[in-house]
């Protein structure tokens, strides 16, 4: 006796509650695959941003508010509260490497919202290791001309010498920089006092991205800036721990998503166990009456239960792999999304998430079938041949 192409024989033998069974496990599982590689994603993003943002201390005004650092790490406009002149006593801090002031301001393209940052041209460029793919890059801080990303470039389809208007004036675009992979490539840059005067601000600027020498003294650092002035200093771990704490609602969302079809998927398969010993009841005293062990029986359910299992699993990752790219671009059009530069949120193939996937499956399967499995190895043949 095969006790394999007895279970998957025993399996198919009902093909609409096969189908049903499967299509319940392929489900859950899909669900899985997209949902938590679809956190993770936002995870990765976020810990890449904070990265691009290449700061060590991060100066800003006093706000208590948890999403003022996910505004910095997306470049969103904040507010102008940190004075200008902060900037050169903090570069003149033993120790401090850079000081980069930036002016997050709100604007727009043909209607529609981007992100003007104002800059000091020199040293933001030697700070993020631009490269300028085509044009000029500013020759002076007075130039009042602005450099534009790669993606905003394609989006509005500009080119070198093209005006772009902010406040009634116009401003020629000097450069285009390369591609950088974050979220300058779908900013507007401008010389820090020209941006000022444009918008009609003070001398202030939104924060400070300060790198230091050596990140073991940090503390150090952080002292002797608060000594300058009454600011909120926050070193870059701290900065990515606070964004990260308000996606972890969002990932313990998805999970509890995720948690709830697989439980889903178990019931489904248990139930449908169950009611295969019902129906199968003279077989099963058959096979004890022949000298089949009630092991041999256990054995065979719980190799029914993992096939299903296995199906499932393999189905599932297929079936979330292509809903999550389907689905991608929905999800990126979500607020909270769109403003970490539109990350990927689709699955991306391996075979360590495969495996994971089939080995979760199987898992779940198994022990789904644990009980109706113990239930057909208790059935005696008397027992079995007289409820028939």
């Amino acid at each position: 006796m095969n006790t394999f192409k007895l279970a998957l024989k025993n399996m198919v033998r009902r093909r609409g509650r096969f189908v049903f069974t499967l299509l319940g496990i392929t489900i859950g599982m899909a669900s899985f695959v997209a949902l938590l590689s679809m956190g993770n994603n936002l995870r990765s993003e976020v810990t890449r941003q904070a990265d691009e943002l290449g700061a060590d201390i991060i100066v800003m005004g006093r706000v208590d508010c948890p999403f003022i650092h996910r505004a910095v790490l997306a470049g969103e406009q904040l507010p102008e509260s940190v004075p200008r002149e902060v900037v050169a006593r903090i570069a003149g801090i033993d120790g401090i490497t850079a000081a980069v002031p930036y002016l997050t301001l709100g604007a727009s393209i043909q209607q529609t919202p981007i992100t003007l940052i104002g800059i000091l041209p020199d040293e933001m460029k030697a700070h993020r290791g631009w490269g300028v793919g085509n044009g000029t890059f500013f020759e002076s801080e007075l130039e009042r001309s602005v450099v534009i990303g790669s993606g905003i470039a394609s989006r509005f389809e500009l080119s070198v010498g093209m005006k772009l208007t902010f406040r009634g004036l116009d401003f020629p675009i000097a450069a285009i920089l390369n591609e950088t992979g974050s979220n300058d490539d779908i900013s507007v840059f401008m010389p820090l006092s020209i941006a000022q005067e444009t918008f009609g601000l003070d001398d202030y600027v939104s924060f400070i991205a300060v790198t230091v020498d050596d990140v073991i003294n940090i503390e150090r650092y952080i002292a002797a800036i608060m000594d300058i002035a009454n600011l909120s200093v926050s070193t870059d771990e701290e900065l990515l721990s606070s964004v990260l704490l308000i996606l972890g609602s969002l990932n313990i969302t998805l999970q509890l998503i995720a948690g709830v079809a697989l439980v889903a998927a178990a019931f489904g398969i248990i139930n449908t166990m169950l009611t295969a010993i019902y129906e199968r009841r003279r077989e099963i005293g058959i096979l004890r009456a022949v000298g089949g062990k009630s092991g041999v029986i256990f054995r065979i359910f719980i190799l029914e239960s993992g096939l299903y299992g296995f199906l499932g699993g393999l189905f599932g990752f297929a079936v979330g792999f292509v809903v999550s790219r389907a689905a991608a671009p929905l999800i990126q059009q979500n607020e909270f999304v769109s403003v970490l530069g539109n990350p990927d949120t689709a699955v991306v193939f391996s075979a360590a998430l495969l495996f994971t996937v089939l080995g979760l499956s199987v898992l779940i399967a198994v022990i789904s079938g644990l009980y109706p499995a113990w239930r057909a190895s208790r059935l005696t043949p008397m027992e079995a041949i007289r409820n028939v």
